[in-house]
Order: structure tokens, then C-alpha cells, then sequence
């Protein structure tokens, strides 16, 4: 691990880097309130597929999908007609942003969870008065960092931070300006999902458990609904899930050179009504086998490679769920048509 090096932007917070000049943290006229670098450990691309292929059943982890081209085709995909997920909670979130913030209270200091390019934030953001702090948390470090001080652009009067770290495992909240405001943690995008029910409820423990009793939790979770719908947004006639899910071997072919044979695979997404979840899959239309590092791949015709699950849930579920993990309903914003949801969650537990 290298050294950690102590740095401070004038008029800011003093701030932990690793390796970080310090003009990559400011444009000349925006700056972050503070920046902590926890140096996280990056899973190694070949190692996870290597594990992944033989592995049985094959799978390979979903955090790959979101090189350079997979971010280009998701946000084609939240664009899709049959994709409900992302314009519907916009919505919720334009429509109830006044009210969803009164239930949050104050003197807010909003932390999300995977924040990506903190699109979504800025739907609450807008009313100012109430947010006087952002601290983003994320993986990327260079997006990171320019997402925060995009947002510093346009919120001047807002105090913008970022830690740059593996939210789904253990660390501790370093000092965050803004001390004295209401910490409330924010998990937009029905990402809850995509953990498996069990560790759905671990994260939403160890994220009430770092922002402290008394703070809140404003969270995005998709629901259960006709199975139509559900398959229709995973299996788009424009065939743009199926490239991002394919886009898997194509970044295995550029980055790793494994020797995939891409248009011998094809994408299915099929809901498991007993698990509750959409499972996406990557499917050998033949036999066939490759060889790569001294690692034979043998793959059936009709064997499958598991790349992600999405989890959805009904009401009664998300309140067991919240309860379960120390958490009390304060309030939920459902739409008209019952696709989506977004609860804010009050914690309690020690």
C-alpha cells in the first residue's frame, strides 16, 4: 500500500490522499471541503474471471459491467422506454423532494452510497436551505473527484466532500465539516438490490452503525410487480441490456485478451418469482472452449454465466427488511403505478 500523504486546500478541511497532486482536487475555483483516500483494494479484472469460469455454476461479478463502454450503454438503458426504474424515481424525487426533506429534518448532511456521478442528488440539492452538506462515497477515485467538484460548481453555498472507499465493506466515517448537522445516508437506484437479502440487511446494519443512533437513511428500492414489466425492462427490444450484459467478454477480450468469441454467447434475464429477483445471465448458444493463462474454459451449449441478480421486494418486505436492521418507516413515496419506491428510515439500534 503506499504512503499516505496528509494535504490541505486552502480555506478547506485538511484532507488524506494517496498519491494525489493537489490539482487534482480543485479547478482553480472550486474545491472539496475535505477528501479522504482509503486506498481501496481493487479487485483484479482476470483473478475474479478466472475464479468466476470454474467456478460451477460459472459467474462473474457485476461490478465489471461499468468500464467506459458499460457506463456509455446503462445510460442508454435508463433512457428506454421499457426501463421504469430510473425515470420513475426522478420523478418521485422531483415531485416529493420538499416533503421527503422534511421528513429528513434540518441542518441536513446528506452522505451517499455509491454516488457514481451525483445525478440524483441534485433533485433534493435544489433546496438548499435544508442540505448544508454532501459527502460522496465511492470506489473510482478520479470520477470521484470530478463529480465533487462539478457539484461545487453548482452548489456554491454547499459543503462538498468525498471519500473514496468500498462502501459495501467495513470503515469508519472519518471528521466530515459540517459537525452538528443530522447525518442522513442516501442509497438511490434500487442498488439494495443487487445484494442478496441476507447482506442487504448486513449493509443497512454497518451504515446505520457508522452514521450513529438518530440518523436517518433516504433509499430507493424497487418493487415487486407483473412479471411482464419486469422481463420487458431487462430484455429491451432494442436489444441495449443484452450489449451492456455482452459488453462483459468484449472488455475481457480488449483488457485481458481472452480469446471470447462473443457472438457465441447470447444475454437472458429471467425473474425467479420464488427468489424475488431478476437474474441476468450470459449463454453458450454452442460447445465450445478456450484457453487462457493455462486455464481451459469448457462451455456446454446452454451453460450459462451468472452475472447479476436484482432484487425486488414488496412493501411488507421492505418494512421486515428496515426493522430487521434497526430501522423504524418514518415515511414512503410510492408512484401511481406501484413500479418504484423511496423510503426514508430512521435508526436506532446500537
Amino acid at each position: 500500500m503506499d504512503s499516505l500523504t496528509h494535504l490541505c486546500i486552502p480555506g478547506s478541511k485538511a484532507i488524506i490522499a494517496t498519491d494525489l497532486n493537489l490539482d487534482n482536487l480543485t479547478d482553480g475555483q472550486n474545491k472539496l471541503a475535505a477528501f479522504y483516500d482509503f486506498a481501496p483494494e481493487i479487485e483484479d479484472f482476470g483473478d475474479a474471471l478466472i475464479r468466476g469460469l470454474t467456478s460451477s455454476p460459472k459467474s462473474l461479478p457485476c461490478k465489471f459491467f461499468y468500464d467506459k463502454r458499460g457506463s456509455e450503454l446503462f445510460d442508454l438503458i435508463c433512457k428506454l422506454p421499457e426501463y421504469y426504474v430510473t425515470r420513475t424515481e426522478l420523478q418521485l424525487l422531483n415531485d416529493y423532494s420538499e416533503e421527503i426533506l422534511s421528513f429528513c429534518g434540518g441542518n441536513l448532511h446528506i452522505i451517499e452510497f455509491g454516488s457514481g456521478s451525483s445525478h440524483k442528488i441534485r433533485s433534493l440539492l435544489n433546496s438548499a436551505d435544508k442540505v448544508k452538506a454532501y459527502t460522496a462515497i465511492d470506489i473510482s477515485r478520479e470520477h470521484l473527484i470530478r463529480s465533487c467538484l462539478d457539484l461545487a460548481k453548482n452548489y456554491k453555498s454547499l459543503l462538498v466532500s468525498a471519500i473514496c472507499t468500498d462502501y459495501s465493506k467495513t470503515f469508519n466515517l472519518p471528521d466530515l465539516p459540517a459537525e452538528g448537522s443530522r447525518k442522513i445516508a442516501y442509497f438511490p437506484g434500487s442498488s439494495i438490490g443487487n445484494f442478496s437479502r441476507q447482506d442487504a440487511a448486513l449493509f443497512l446494519k454497518r451504515a446505520g452503525n457508522l452514521l450513529g443512533s438518530g440518523s436517518g437513511l433516504l433509499i430507493g428500492i424497487d418493487l415487486k410487480k407483473d412479471q411482464s414489466l419486469l422481463n420487458a425492462a431487462y430484455n429491451d427490444s432494442q436489444g441495449i441490456t443484452a450489449a451492456f450484459n455482452l459488453n462483459l467478454l468484449h472488455r475481457a477480450r480488449a483488457e485481458l485478451k481472452v480469446p471470447f468469441e462473443v457472438e457465441k454467447f447470447t444475454h437472458d434475464a429471467i425473474y425467479n418469482a420464488e427468489q424475488g429477483r431478476i437474474e441476468m445471465y450470459l449463454e453458450s448458444k454452442v460447445d465450445q472452449a478456450l484457453s487462457w493463462k493455462g486455464n481451459l474454459f469448457k462451455f456446454k451449449s446452454g451453460e450459462r454465466i451468472h452475472t447479476e441478480n436484482s432484487h425486488k421486494y414488496s412493501l411488507d418486505e421492505i418494512e421486515t427488511l428496515a426493522n430487521s436492521s434497526g430501522y423504524k418507516v418514518e415515511k414512503r413515496w410510492v408512484d401511481k403505478a406501484s413500479l418504484f419506491s423511496v423510503y426514508f428510515l430512521s435508526f436506532s439500534a446500537a
